[in-house]
């Protein structure tokens, strides 16, 4: 499966470098869609023939397909095409004034950085009906983007390995004297470097972690670099560990956990400190069919969408309401679940911007020596 997370590998080459996926983005408009858009934005019903949505494919994208686009499709008349493609080549596309999509469904904190190449059209709230009627939060509705689910990132451990004693906060995961075995943490492949789990392992209050404190951070994150078995670049790898008992905790994504216990493989999740990175919609800057793209949108943050999608997809929605149309196993099933919300903080993507080039390359320094 590729996941719906942060391209980590592309930006850390460099999102600014976007001449370098030019030549990627014209052999993509040579597949193109695949579907006639000629009726693109013409009015009407369906308001264009086909709406183009990048996602990012897999047991993800087959999900949205189910959940979203299928019945999208049959209420409007509007077909959609799925285009899965990284950054580079859409952005260079964007550039080029020939998006091959209409609809982005993304990382918030992609989003930003799209914005920051004037890459994304700036988002009428009046065409999207279902961000009052949704209560989506509005922390997660920007200029650009509107904000659709979320990820966590949280502790994983296996249960047979202390004795019955479960872990309950980062302070235990950092201690390994009482609760033994190898440790796996994120690479900056995989996702932004874990220094806010540092610094909850170290005492600091959830809503006292930004700005982060670096330098604090890396220390921390010394005490523990000799238990650490292996840095993890892909979802699957943490369960993987977990599973042959070459680490009895690892961090993770939080729907990861579900078909290994399904397997009867001994894991459960913590979630108190998970960190919160949302998924978003938003335009591609020069759109063929920017009246599909929004009609797209606003039918998929529809909280019965969200919770349909959440159905098939161990997605968070942004929606509070799409909880309630779940059943209580459903829902507590979820990072987003009310009973877990509070456990959580949310990524400050600010911070991050300024900051994820300077940390990345002292981390790689850190893992190395």
């Amino acid at each position: 499966m590729k996941d719906a997370r942060i391209d980590r590998r592309l930006f850390l080459r460099g999102i600014g470098g976007v001449t370098a996926g030019v030549a990627a983005a014209t052999a993509l408009s040579a597949c193109g869609t695949g579907t006639s858009r000629s009726g693109a934005g013409s009015g009407g019903k369906g308001g264009g023939k086909t709406v183009v949505v990048r996602d990012s494919g897999g047991s993800f994208g087959a999900a949205l397909q189910k959940a979203i686009y299928t019945p999208f499709s049959q209420e409007t008349g509007i077909a959609v095409k799925v285009l899965n493609t990284d950054d580079a080549p859409l952005l260079a596309q964007i550039k080029q004034g020939r998006p091959q999509c209409d609809l982005i469904n993304n990382s918030m904190m992609s989003h930003t950085k799209y914005v920051a190449q004037d890459a994304l059209e700036t988002l009428d709230p009046d065409r999207i009906k279902s961000l009052k009627s949704a209560k989506i939060p509005e922390n997660q509705i920007t200029d650009h983007a509107i904000g659709n689910s979320f990820y966590g990132q949280c502790m994983a451990y296996r249960t047979d390995a202390f004795d019955g004693r479960k872990p309950e906060s980062w302070a235990d995961f950092w201690d390994t004297k009482a609760f033994t075995g190898g440790r796996s943490m994120v690479s900056p492949d995989g996702d932004l470097p874990e220094l806010e789990f540092a610094l909850l392992a170290d005492g600091v209050p959830m809503d006292k972690l930004y700005p982060l404190d670096v330098d604090r951070a890396f220390k921390v994150l010394t005490r523990l670099r000799g238990d650490i078995k292996k840095f993890w670049d892909s979802g699957p790898l943490p369960g993987v560990l977990l599973s042959r008992e070459e680490v009895t905790m690892a961090t993770v994504w939080d729907g990861r956990l579900a078909d290994l216990q399904k397997q009867g493989v001994p894991v459960e999740r913590q979630l108190n400190g998970m960190r919160r990175q949302f998924q978003g919609y938003a335009i591609a800057k020069g759109a063929a069919n920017v009246d599909g793209a929004y009609q797209l949108m606003d039918f998929s943050l529809r909280a019965e969408s969200q919770a349909n999608l959440a159905k098939a997809f161990p997605s968070n929605p942004a929606s509070p309401l799409a909880y309630e149309q779940l059943t209580e196993d459903e829902r507590n099933a979820l990072a987003g679940a009310p009973k877990y919300y509070d456990k959580g903080f949310d990524t400050d993507i600010e911070w991050w911007m300024k900051n994820e080039a300077a940390v990345t390359k002292r981390w790689l320094e850190w893992a190395r020596g």
